[in-house]
């Protein structure tokens, strides 16, 4: 699946009623931990729910927790986990970059459950992802988002990515995608 959807495509009015009721927490304040192979079955829920939400299909949650079990072990992928539930998850893939000395860091999934979105979860996860990967040597970090979700775009644009080239009156950067 293509990007990384983090909050709901709810009404302005929904938006609306759930931003006025709930306090957002500032992303300090928000525990942020890596996930280790015994938060993986929950891990492996959370990624079910995100794909099950948005109508894309999904292995089962077990099947998802063995195949994070495999990458986590192979020591390429990072699992970052917000809320008691937990409640959220970052999941960061690195692989030795072309273009410089450093690694490159794909945020392949975002996801935050929907009772915690507006809370500041989702800020708190790409603030560690973001360090996360400055400390495992990454210059630069790519992300694929949908078009509509504009909420997520707003995120990631806030914290200084850009699908500008060279700046912010390049050309427009895609990303594509083919199943094989």
């Amino acid at each position: 699946m293509l990007g990384t959807p983090f909050l709901s495509r709810r009404s302005a009015a929904a938006r609306l009623t759930a931003t006025t009721i709930r306090t957002v927490a500032h992303p300090s304040e928000i525990v942020v931990r890596p996930a280790g192979l015994r938060d993986l079955d929950a891990v492996g829920r959370l990624l079910h729910d995100f794909n099950t939400e948005f109508g894309e299909p999904t292995p089962s949650p077990s099947v998802l927790a063995d195949r994070l079990r495999q990458l986590l072990e192979g020591g390429d992928t990072a699992i970052l986990i917000a809320g008691e539930g937990p409640d959220g998850l970052a999941v960061l893939r690195f692989r030795a970059a072309i273009w410089s000395s450093g690694m490159e860091c794909y945020l392949a999934e975002l996801f935050v459950v929907p009772s915690r979105r507006r809370q500041g979860l989702g800020r708190a996860l790409m603030e560690a992802a973001i360090n996360q990967a400055t400390e495992r040597g990454a210059d630069t970090m790519d992300i694929g988002v949908d078009e509509p979700d504009t909420a997520a775009r707003h995120l990631y644009e806030s914290l200084g990515f850009t699908n500008r080239a060279g700046g912010a009156d390049g050309p427009v950067m895609y990303v594509y995608e083919r199943d094989l």
